[in-house]
């Protein structure tokens, strides 16, 4: 039986409004897979403000090495002869010695410039994310070195472990048009 003048069944209309129905949520998904608005996207990651140097960034991230980095947050820092954030606060001589070194993988590289500086980078492959350098920094220097999630390494899980066990809660999701949260800048 038909309930208009086209000849239309109430099954064809409504089997029209299933597909249509169907379409939609499909556009949706793909919408939403695509990434849905320009700019609307967020990544994880740290505030080096509420970073309390804990360590958890090394041994929670599902990456390993984590996609945590030591970063330095002043250009002109590390043209020092004694860095706390290289130096162990106890180190028996200021060389180069791994025994002498805050960093346990050796990621922070010290290269002399002229007496008596030396400047100090970071080999961020070698960094883990342990926080060493960092806590050495903070507590007896300039704070200059601070943690970020790098996004060329992270995963941008939709619950991220290091977020979830960091006891500072320090971390946060930002939108993917500005990923960093930079110290100078605060």
């Amino acid at each position: 039986m038909t309930d208009n003048a086209h000849g239309k069944s109430r099954r064809d209309v409504l089997g029209w409004l299933l597909r249509a129905g169907t379409g939609a949520v499909i556009a949706a998904f793909a919408f939403r897979a695509a990434g849905g608005r320009r700019g609307s996207r967020t990544v994880w990651q740290l505030d080096p403000r509420k970073c309390i140097q804990c360590g958890k960034c090394e041994t929670e991230c599902v990456l390993q090495p984590s996609a945590v980095k030591c970063t330095h947050g002043y250009e002109m820092c590390g043209y020092c002869k004694l860095c706390f954030g290289y130096f162990k606060p106890d180190a028996p001589r200021l060389d180069e010695a791994a025994e002498n070194q805050i960093c346990p993988t050796g990621a922070i590289r010290r290269k002399f410039l002229e007496a008596p500086y030396f400047e100090y980078t970071i080999d961020e492959p070698l960094c883990t994310g342990c926080a060493l350098c960092v806590k050495g920094c903070t507590n007896f220097g300039n704070g200059s070195l601070y943690l970020q999630v790098r996004h060329d390494r992270c995963l941008n899980c939709n619950s991220c472990r290091v977020a979830e066990a960091c006891p500072a809660q320090a971390f946060a999701q930002v939108p993917s048009a500005t990923p960093y949260l930079l110290k100078e800048k605060l």
